[in-house]
């Protein structure tokens, strides 16, 4: 999947344009202080400003509802383990772990009593995984974040790009996959921020187009079809599958090889087949991705070696 080249009818940066000046250094800088601030308008000698403050009526704070499922709290051998329980039409109690925690998603008809116990059950897999979980979020975080300067190198399906500012008269993001080479163009005194939105803004647009491709190859693959497709922002969870087939994918995945991007995509259409992580499951993730043990390691491996671009 080769990336998509700039558009024609755009103005060439690189070859009919006259020389522009090269961000060497951080684009962002503090605004000049207008000249209102440093010479305030007089106070007017005929308006007596009041004595004392009107009162204003309060109202007690009320916490707004929460629409986050619940969290319980299990005594687990030594330690007290906090849950999110979610209730659904499935038939079996299923566990996923990320970033927030353990995830329980059980059957309405299922007691309270019978989770704990399967909770308690499944304790050494479930603190197990908790435990590696932190440890690859600590990990991360320990990573250096990028300086966002003109030559900053970038993760791009796999690989590095290399950052390039321009000053100009608008904002706009151009890559040269001849170079690698995104180049942003900011307008003067621009901040870190807005920078940081324009690469984030790039890197979904190429997200979305390129997950669109993948996901439509596969699903005939596999015969299925999903309802609809949306980007996510999930911490660490690269992908998604609900009961209805909406399909949410990690922009993220942008950063990783199109192998591995196809696995995430492959994985989450045979959940249309399969809502869980049996065995018949893996078996139809592998009618169209047989290599699926290997790419989940090398996505694991590749996660904690990226560089904290957007934290």
């Amino acid at each position: 999947m080769k990336p998509a080249s700039p558009d024609p009818n755009q103005p060439d940066l690189f070859a009919r344009e006259g020389p522009k000046p090269v961000y060497t250094t951080p684009v962002w800088s503090v605004p000049p202080t207008p000249a209102s601030a440093k010479n305030p308008p007089p106070v007017s000698p005929y308006v007596t400003p009041p004595e004392t403050a009107v009162p204003v009526k309060t109202r007690p704070l009320v916490t707004p509802p929460s629409d986050q499922p619940p969290r319980r709290q299990l005594m687990v051998g030594e330690f007290i383990l906090e849950y999110e329980l979610r209730r659904s039409t499935r038939r079996s109690i299923g566990f996923m772990i990320d970033d927030d925690g353990l995830r329980v998603t059980a059957p309405k008809r299922v007691s309270i009593a019978e989770i704990d116990e399967a909770i308690r059950t499944k304790q050494h897999w479930i603190l197990s995984k908790l435990k590696e979980r932190r440890e690859r979020r600590a990990a991360r975080l320990e990573k250096p974040p990028v300086e966002w300067v003109d030559g900053a190198q970038l993760p791009y399906l796999g690989a590095d790009i290399t950052l390039r500012l321009l000053v100009g008269g608008r904002n706009r993001s151009i890559y040269n996959p001849n170079t690698r080479e995104l180049w942003v163009t900011l307008v003067p005194g621009a901040s870190e921020e807005l920078l940081k939105n324009r690469v984030q803004t790039w890197y979904q647009q190429q997200a979305k187009t390129l997950f669109e491709e993948r996901l439509d190859l596969y699903a005939g693959r596999l015969g299925v079809r999903y309802h609809s497709f949306g980007l996510s922002s999930a911490g660490t969870r690269w992908g998604s599958c609900t009961v209805d087939r909406k399909i949410r994918l990690n922009w993220k995945l942008i950063y990783f090889s199109l192998p591995l991007i196809d696995y995430v995509v492959a994985h989450e259409l045979s959940h249309i087949l399969e809502m869980n992580h049996s065995q018949q499951f893996w078996d139809t993730v592998g009618l169209i991705y047989p290599e699926y043990e290997e790419a989940k390691n090398l996505l694991r491996k590749r996660s904690q070696e990226l560089p904290v671009l957007f934290p």
